[in-house]
């Protein structure tokens, strides 16, 4: 993926207050398991979409934007945040797990 474009980003935030951006349209294994994800303190890495779901809240621009901001001026990504996951980005990981397989 050309990290130019657009990229969809689901901002989390897990109990402890820890904030995880998942990129729900970039698979992180061959499987098709995870998602690319990624924190702060651990960068990037893979991530199971409906455990992160189910063990953290939707995290609020206030405590997403040192994450945000780090992904745009380190990574050079380009990002549209989304609260949640949509049919057509499930499609979109579909299309691009085959295309690394």
């Amino acid at each position: 993926m050309n990290i130019a474009e657009k990229t969809k980003v689901i901002f989390r935030q897990f109990h402890d207050g820890d904030i995880i951006a998942l990129f729900p349209e970039i698979p992180a294994d061959n499987d098709g398991k995870y998602c690319q994800s990624y924190q702060i303190t651990g960068q990037h890495g893979g991530a199971s979409y409906a455990h992160i779901i189910k063990n953290t809240v939707r995290a609020v621009c206030a405590d997403y934007k040192d994450t945000h901001k780090e992904l745009e001026k380190l990574y050079g990504y380009k990002i549209t945040v989304y609260h949640r996951l949509t049919a057509g980005m499930r499609k979109k990981f579909a299309c691009n797990l085959k295309s690394i397989i």
